[in-house]
């Protein structure tokens, strides 16, 4: 596979590693350091939310742990924007060209990642893994890479789970009914584990580039290629077949264990409420490998990071597919209000009555999580949550312009849902089309957006001396 993206661009270049992503960060002046050895439990988790979307925050000596830890790496979506070397407005289209134009991976013998080789495995003593939020069952791995081989074809999966630590070499994964857990239910039909890797502390791009939502059988470290522009070298795992980008911190090579389920949470998720306690999936850890010198990565659950590295690649997927049938879809937005996975706004260009209806119902099927969808005009910002109020308080009529439908698939995460079966909703805000022209003529003060606040303000006089005059 070839791509065509990436050659005779112009502008700013992506930022293609974690090292170089923490200095463009530090010399924006949106890196903070902590003072050293704060506490794993909670108070890592209480400075980086308090900083959510301002600054990133490097924590050395975390609990007297020679391992710095660091988080909110990309909790701001200009940030995204910045690590693709592109315009904020233009993240979504850079993420579609590069999973549409995959660049493969390429293998090196020799990598950062394995400077440090460790098969006497203690993730309790050898990495410091935090506890974020108030009732989760223990220390978890946040911000791990997952991958995986289709036991069949071969061919890799990226993802991240939450992955709980249950013992010194031994994880709980909560795996959804995706990719890995497919690959999972393949090698556990044979009687077989199924190898895997985690790879904490890779560079912004390959972090977002896992959370594409992509087609079975296709590798997502070829996206972070075509995000890079250049193949990303990865290595081969030591003791299995995966192969792990060779420029991350740190990597867990394991197996995802045959019928073997222990309980796993409660977890804070995206939500913002907890993920039950159940028994789950288990990965037995075989070796530990790490950069000589290197850093712990840790996404808080629930917070900016947490909920943008699922929304963006989502609306990436969203808008593409609902362009396939409606090309007159401008633009689309998870909104944060609902979780950036389940309300959407969709911003057309309307053509002709009741296609919002059919727009909605497009968007439920591109991907389960969507529990609602507002559709509005060329004229509202959706990325304004108080633009699309406007719209739905001005233009939707609920007996003429809902759409509901019942006992539909959803999160299994929303806790209002039945063990993941639930309602959805749509809600056309948009203009009739035979409307009379002033009857929704948005009111504007003619010069308003070029008026120069600067020069026409007096900054040197109060009212009262102005009066006088």
């Amino acid at each position: 596979m070839q791509s065509n993206v990436v050659a005779g661009r112009e502008g700013p270049r992506p930022i293609t590693t974690l090292r170089g992503w923490l200095d463009h960060l530090a010399a924006q002046d949106r890196l903070a350091v902590a003072r050293p050895g704060l506490s794993l439990a909670f108070e890592i988790a209480a400075v980086a939310k308090r900083l959510d979307g301002r600054k990133a925050t490097f924590f050395p000596q975390a609990g007297g742990h020679a391992m710095p830890v660091i988080s909110g790496l990309v909790s701001d979506r200009g940030w995204i924007a910045e690590a693709m070397g592109v315009a904020p407005g233009e993240v979504l289209t850079r993420f579609q060209e590069a999973a549409l134009n995959p660049v493969p991976w390429l293998e090196v013998r020799n990598a950062p990642a394995q400077q440090m080789v460790h098969r006497d495995v203690d993730m309790t003593r050898q990495l410091p893994i935090p506890v974020h939020n108030e009732h989760d069952s223990g220390a978890y791995i946040t911000a791990g890479l997952l991958i995986a081989r289709n036991p069949r074809s071969g061919i890799q999966n990226v993802s991240i789970h939450r992955l709980q630590v249950s013992g010194p070499n031994r994880l709980g994964a909560l795996l959804l009914p995706r990719h890995t857990h497919m690959f999972f239910e393949m090698a556990e039909a044979a009687g077989q584990a199924l190898d895997v890797a985690i790879a904490v502390g890779v560079d912004p791009l390959t972090l977002l580039a896992s959370q594409a939502i992509a087609p079975i059988d296709f590798d997502e470290l070829t996206i972070a290629g075509a995000l890079h522009g250049a193949p990303l070298p990865v290595v081969k795992c030591v003791t299995n077949e995966v192969r792990v980008p060779a420029e991350a911190e740190i990597v867990l090579e394991g197996r995802l264990l045959p019928h073997v389920r222990e309980p796993e949470g409660p977890f804070g998720e995206f939500p913002q409420y907890y993920g039950e306690r159940a028994k789950r999936h288990v990965i037995e850890i075989d070796a530990l490998t790490h950069r000589k010198d290197a850093m712990f990565h840790t996404i808080v659950g629930g917070g900016l990071e947490h909920l943008l590295l699922g929304g963006i690649p989502r609306e990436a997927t969203l808008l593409a597919h609902l362009r396939r049938s409606f090309p007159n879809v401008c633009d689309v937005h998870l909104a944060r209000g609902g979780v950036c996975r389940y309300h959407l706004y969709v911003q057309i260009d309307k053509r002709q009555e009741g296609e919002a209806k059919n727009i909605m119902m497009g968007a439920f099927a591109g991907h389960y999580d969507v529990k609602q969808v507002i559709v509005v005009d060329d004229d509202v910002d959706i990325h304004d949550p108080a633009e699309v109020e406007w719209a739905v308080a001005t233009r939707f009529q609920a007996d003429r312009d809902l759409l509901v439908v019942g006992e539909s698939q959803g999160s299994k995460l929303d806790p209002s849902a039945r063990n993941g079966v639930g309602a959805k909703m749509g809600l056309d805000a948009t203009k009739p089309l035979d409307a009379p022209e002033m009857k929704f003529k948005r009111i504007r003060v003619p010069g308003e957006e070029s008026v120069d606040i600067g020069r026409i303000l007096e900054n040197d006089h109060s009212w009262r001396q102005c009066l006088k005059a």
